[in-house]
């Protein structure tokens, strides 16, 4: 008897610690960028695109076709090194529903622009939050989109090379639409930048965005990609030969042009 209640008691003490976590395709973490280089304008064009891509026919399909049949994804925007705010935690993908309800959480309402652009904040803050999200993916995938090189927190290259050796994959979405503070915050070149500075990993890719109008479907083929877990070829908006890239541009063009946020 005595032995039975020990047992009994075991099972109480460790049953909640032992539920494991749920297993998917992939874990995809979409890291958004919502810095003050963007217009409110273009904010919503970013969460309506992100709405439409994933409640698409080809994403439902990419996810009806994978091994399990089913992926776990969140949807995060960031800025600074320490603006990152949660619109769609940690959710389980499967059914055309499910997507329906990640993009009514995306579109409920659009919310402003946070203040600089951290793309290793982003990084480091989504590669912690794998650790502690229920599921365990066949493949890890962090999803960054953006319209700026890094110009605050650690440099890109650093928390990027730290987050390959756990065995993520990065791909990136540049945003290289022209506007007057696309002038002043943005190189013409972001899709270099992205490539050797920002994205790594098996099968890693850069799908740029050239006008705003082809975001959406962007973002959808992008997201097949990600789902599907199929090679794509690294697709610059120009060709440059390889050549060595500065990687602080970013943090160059914040200390030269800082001047028009400073406050005296």
């Amino acid at each position: 008897m005595r032995l039975i209640f020990a047992f009994c008691a075991l099972l109480g003490a460790t049953g909640p610690a032992m539920a494991q976590d749920v297993e998917v395709d992939v874990e995809l973490f979409l890291a958004v960028d919502v810095s003050r280089s963007m217009s409110p304008a273009e904010l919503e064009i970013q969460r309506r695109g992100y709405a439409e891509a994933l409640t698409s026919a080809q994403v439902a399909a990419a996810i009806d076709n994978g091994l399990l049949g089913r992926i776990a994804i969140t949807y995060v925007e960031w800025a600074g090194e320490h603006a990152q705010r949660v619109i769609v935690p940690w959710t389980l993908m499967q059914t055309p529903k499910d997507a329906e309800a990640i993009a009514q959480k995306i579109t409920a309402r659009f919310d402003e622009g946070l203040r600089r652009t951290s793309i290793s904040g982003a990084l480091l803050f989504a590669k912690n939050d794998f650790s502690t999200n229920g599921f365990k993916g066949l493949r890890r995938v962090i999803d960054v989109s953006g319209d700026g090189p890094n110009n605050q927190g650690r440099p890109v290259t650093r928390v990027r090379d730290a987050a390959l050796e756990q065995g993520f994959v990065i791909n990136g979405l540049p945003l290289m639409t022209q506007d007057a503070l696309s002038n002043i915050w943005g190189i013409p070149d972001l899709d270099l930048y992205y490539q050797h500075c920002v994205i790594g990993g098996p099968g890693s890719f850069v799908i740029p965005v050239l006008a705003w109008d082809q975001f959406a479907d962007a973002v959808k083929r992008k997201l097949v990609l990600e789902i599907a877990g199929l090679p794509a070829l690294v697709i610059p908006a120009q060709y440059e030969p390889p050549q060595p890239y500065d990687c602080l541009i970013g943090e160059k063009m914040w200390d030269q042009n800082r001047a028009y946020f400073d406050i005296p």
